[in-house]
């Protein structure tokens, strides 16, 4: 699928409470079953290449004597909507509210046998229809009707068909069975998956994540080291609900999992294991397989990725992870190339390193598309695993993190790149494994490009004073007669996090390379905090600040505190003589206030709205891949969709062109 925007002929909006409807583009009523079914619909027309024109909300079927409405009829394929035609139906229910832990149920078709009934009855009602479906966003069901010569059956399915009839069996790792993931339909995997092992299993969520972890990277080896023909992490139509099935299920991904552990063994021990039940794992196991990891989008995997690390991390430690729409503006704004150094020495779960590949993808992309023409998936990504190997770095105190943040850029670039455990504060002396590693490939000033958010704040203060020795920010400043700030030579005995990693991160950077970095608002504006603005004006030209809403980090980090985003550029040695020798360069800074996110603090869609109160709709040239008349065409769509109201981009596209005006001081 592709979008792009194209101008509507006339403004359109649409008012409160009504969204545009995916098969008609006609406004109804936005409810909590409506959300799942546009959902659904989406995901059939870009998933499983069903026609929009193939399909029907509130379709009436006489039932047993009654006249009863199903969510979402499909059609045969080009035929009128009758139920002699009808050969897919779809039971929609609202999305179930979380658990007080944040974890809904997952229940097996057995547990689901009296919500199913409805859905067989339909499917007994429309003759032709051989296809079901049950769901309420998080869980599915999908029956398969098969008649006997005295009764007719129902068998579940992990899955249906795509519009050509293919599905996923042992011989069929084809592209049209192993689709390429919408960030939607893959967020609600990632959580069914993560929901079924805590909810189920009965483990704690770490342990219930790390479990996750390891079938995530078992599917990520075997995409990138077996032939699609010779794949083994997938299950059978019927697997999952056999007992020898799901055996056969278990022997595929032990042995998948004995090579993850051989090929990366510094990230796994011997004795890690697969301990999810047969049950478990052939749910977590047919929920994944539908999907092709290495050619789905960037964005939509780290974001699924993201949200299930978060729910699992959130607020540990100081480690708050900053939301998707500034690491991205971080990104835009520094603008790495493929050649420069990255390096985010807090990295958390890598937010910021998969936002860099993402912005490489598209670069790549582009270039690959000017000289090779359209096809150039393989080159790309080839591309794209030698820039995560040679340029993309990351570094975190947390192994659990480093894992994390492995994983996140391994299924980017389905490469692991390099993710030190190490202290990045105490480098280079650190004692922590890749600490020697740290020190031979990404020494003190050979950094290009820093992106960082450090964790901040004064109840997680550094006191070694190791850490603290040798360190300008750490020493006590004061004031002479004049009022002009002096470094003394006594060393604080407690800093705050976030200063000590303004000075390593600084000192981590090439002359002339570029930093961005999220700090609390107070050390950019409280008096006390002076002495480190003016060492930073020292050592770094300032390319801009830009402020967070705080609704931004209540939703993605649970945190209400006040940040901004700031842009550095380290100055060589001789600019700074000069400037000491009062040689001073006037520079204009970019200054911004992002008052909008995008959500609202409960993390609703924030959407634009006209003079009028109604919500503002922008329209999309969307490109739809679909079964019709037996051939698989690509056609262009025009789609309505509420316009977001988010001024990252904004802030993005004015500091291009504020740079289009004014040169980086310094170059």
């Amino acid at each position: 699928m592709t979008e792009q925007t194209t101008n509507p002929e006339k403004p359109t909006s649409l008012p409160e409470g009504m969204i545009p409807d995916f098969i008609t583009q006609e406004p109804i009523k936005e409810t909590p079953k409506e959300k799942v079914r546009q959902e659904v619909a989406r995901a059939l027309t870009f998933e499983y290449q069903i026609a929009p024109e193939n399909m029907a909300r509130d379709f009436p079927v006489v039932v047993e004597g009654r006249r009863k409405k199903v969510d979402l009829a499909v059609f045969e394929a080009g035929k009128e909507h009758e139920v002699e035609n009808l050969r897919r139906i779809v039971i929609c229910k609202p999305e179930p509210k979380q658990g007080k832990k944040g974890v809904t149920k997952i229940r097996d078709y057995k547990q689901a046998e009296k919500d199913l009934e409805d859905l067989k009855g339909f499917m007994l009602a429309a003759d032709e229809s051989e296809w079901g479906l049950w769901t309420n966003g998080l869980e599915r069901f999908f029956l398969k009707k098969h008649r006997k010569r005295f009764e007719t059956l129902f068998d579940p399915h992990g899955d249906w068909p795509n519009a050509d009839g293919t599905l996923g069996t042992i011989d069929a790792h084809s592209e049209s069975y192993m689709r390429k993931a919408t960030e939607v339909e893959l967020k609600r995997a990632f959580r069914r998956c993560h929901n079924f092992i805590h909810g189920n299993e009965g483990m704690p969520k770490d342990a219930a994540f790390w479990q996750f972890l390891y079938l995530i990277f078992a599917k990520m080896y075997d995409e990138r080291f077996n032939e699609r023909a010779a794949r083994k992490f997938y299950a059978a139509p019927q697997e999952p609900f056999e007992d020898e099935g799901r055996m056969k299920i278990r022997q595929r991904i032990e042995g998948l999992f004995a090579g993850v552990k051989k090929q990366y063994s510094s990230l796994f021990k011997e004795t890690d294991a697969i301990s999810l039940s047969d049950k478990a794992l052939a749910y977590m196991v047919m929920e994944l397989t539908r999907y092709e990891f290495s050619r789905s989008e960037i964005d939509a995997k780290g974001a699924a990725y993201q949200e299930i690390v978060g729910n699992n991390l959130r607020g540990d430690r100081g480690q708050y992870f900053t939301p998707r729409r500034a690491v991205d503006l971080v990104v835009r704004i520094l603008d790495p190339k493929p050649h420069e150094k990255i390096l985010d020495s807090a990295c958390g779960t890598g937010g910021f390193l998969v936002s860099a590949l993402a912005h490489q993808l598209k670069r790549f992309e582009a270039k690959y598309k000017r000289e090779l023409g359209d096809k150039t998936t393989g080159e790309v990504l080839e591309r794209l695993r030698d820039y995560a190997e040679k340029n993309v770095f990351g570094a975190d105190f947390d192994p659990f993190l480093v894992r994390a943040s492995t994983m996140n850029v391994m299924m980017a670039a389905n490469i692991k790149g390099n993710i030190y455990h190490m202290d990045s504060l105490a480098y280079p002396k650190g004692h922590l494994p890749d600490n020697e590693l740290a020190k031979q490939k990404i020494p003190f000033g050979s950094i290009d490009v820093m992106m960082t958010n450090p964790p901040f704040g004064s109840d997680i203060p550094i006191t070694d004073p190791d850490v603290l020795a040798g360190r300008e920010l750490a020493k006590v400043w004061k004031k002479d007669e004049d009022g002009d700030l002096y470094e003394t030579e006594r060393t604080q005995n407690s800093l705050a996090p976030e200063i000590l990693f303004i000075e390593q991160n600084i000192k981590w950077l090439k002359p002339g390379g570029r930093m961005g970095i999220v700090l609390p608002n107070g050390i950019l504006g409280n008096p006390g905090d002076e002495h480190i603005r003016r060492w930073i004006l020292k050592e770094c030209w300032i390319l801009g600040c830009v402020e967070v809403p705080v609704e931004a980090f209540i939703v993605e980090a649970n945190v209400g505190i006040l940040t901004s985003l700031l842009f550095l550029k380290k100055k060589t040695d001789e600019e700074k003589s000069a400037e000491a020798m009062g040689h001073a360069t006037e520079y204009p800074i970019f200054m911004a206030v992002a008052e909008k996110a995008g959500v609202d603090r409960r993390g609703n869609p924030l959407h634009k709205r006209n003079p009028d109160g109604t919500e503002k709709i922008i329209e999309k040239i969307v490109t739809e891949t679909v079964k019709l008349n037996g051939k698989t065409v690509s056609r262009d769509r025009r789609i309505m969709r509420p316009e977001i109201d988010d001024d990252f981009p904004l802030i993005a596209k004015a500091y291009e062109e504020f740079r289009q005006e004014n040169p980086e001081p310094g170059s």
